[in-house]
């Protein structure tokens, strides 16, 4: 049985984060903290265990009186990075051109095929019915949240849906499972 994994950028854009608002003290004491203090110098370009990657964010909710938008910050340059590089422009383009009724289901069908990428041993699950809503159990960064709420996957969700369906909507949390049960998120405009 292999270790569950997360992609890497749930860390870079986590560092780039950090850089942009000039933390780079703050960087290495959350990154040392986490072991892996070496992710900032090398940054990591292959699947990294879980919980590593839960360990760096649990860190940051640890240390950083400005979690919450250095985690929000992330995710927006987590869903900046999957818009280049892992959206093809001809799905861009589809998404675009569809009535958001059209686009927004193909959009979380897309999502919940690579959630492999962002959700490790947890699961991406679709739930029927409008507004559009889904849910990760067993979320393995839920946890790093101190209040129990997944800012760094709202705001990767909400930058998606932003950028692809409707630039007014917000996609929301409305129940965090802790790690164990389901978080759950709602499509809001």
């Amino acid at each position: 049985m292999t270790a569950a994994t997360i992609g890497p950028n749930a860390v870079v854009q986590l560092g780039e984060a950090l850089r942009a608002e000039g933390l780079d003290d703050l960087a290495r004491a959350i990154f040392t903290a986490a072991g892996h203090r070496e992710w900032l110098a090398a940054a990591p370009r292959s699947m990294l265990a879980e919980r590593e990657v839960a360990r760096l964010h649990d860190a940051l909710w640890a240390l950083a009186p400005q979690a919450l938008p250095l985690a929000r910050e992330a995710g927006r340059r987590t869903a900046d990075y999957i818009l280049a590089n892992r959206i093809p422009r001809a799905a861009r383009w589809l998404l675009a051109v569809l009535p958001s009724s059209m686009a927004e289901p193909l959009l979380v069908h897309a999502i919940a095929r690579h959630a492999w990428t962002f959700a490790g041993s947890g699961r991406f699950v679709i739930e029927q019915g409008r507004p559009s809503r889904f849910a990760v159990t067993a979320n393995p960064l839920a946890r790093a949240a101190e209040d129990g709420h997944c800012f760094w996957h709202e705001a990767v969700f909400t930058r998606l849906w932003q950028r692809l369906i409707d630039p007014r909507a917000q996609v929301v949390e409305t129940r965090c499972g802790h790690g164990v049960g389901a978080c759950r998120f709602e499509v809001r405009r």
